[in-house]
C-alpha cells in the first residue's frame, strides 16, 4: 500500500468510514449469533474490512454455482439496497474533483455489496 493510500484511508476513517464499518461488523456479529446466518455474517465482516480501509485494496471475483445461488439470496435479502446506497453516495462524491477518489472507492464497495459471495478482498 502506497503512502497516498494510507493518507486517503486515514481521511476515510476520520470522515465516517469507521461508522459504516462498525455497522457491518455488528451485523456480522448478529448473523453469527443466529448460527444459520454465519455465511451472511462472513460477508458482513468482509464488507466491514473493506469499508474500514478501501484504498490500496482490490477485489477478486470468482466462485461457481454455490456463489451464484448465495448471491441471488443476498440480493433478495437486501444486498441491492446496500449497493444502491453506495452508488448514490459515490455519484455524489464524484460531483467534485476532490471527491472522485472517494467516489471510486464507493463504486468498488457497491459491486461487493451486490455480489459478495465468491469475492476475495486483497
Amino acid at each position: 500500500m502506497g503512502c497516498l493510500s494510507v493518507v486517503f484511508n486515514i481521511i476515510w476513517i476520520l470522515t465516517g468510514g469507521w461508522v459504516t464499518a462498525l455497522g457491518f461488523f455488528l451485523t456480522g456479529v448478529i448473523c453469527y449469533v443466529t448460527i444459520v446466518g454465519i455465511p451472511l455474517g462472513r460477508q458482513a465482516f468482509k464488507m466491514a474490512s473493506l469499508t474500514l480501509a478501501p484504498f490500496g485494496r482490490t477485489i477478486e471475483y470468482g466462485g461457481g454455482a454455490p456463489s451464484l445461488v448465495a448471491n441471488v439470496v443476498w440480493v433478495l435479502l437486501g444486498g441491492w439496497w446496500s449497493a444502491l446506497c453506495y452508488l448514490v453516495e459515490g455519484a455524489l462524491f464524484c460531483v467534485t474533483v476532490v471527491g472522485i477518489p472517494f467516489g471510486l472507492q464507493l463504486f468498488k464497495m457497491a459491486k461487493l455489496a451486490l455480489l459478495p459471495f465468491g469475492a476475495t478482498v486483497r
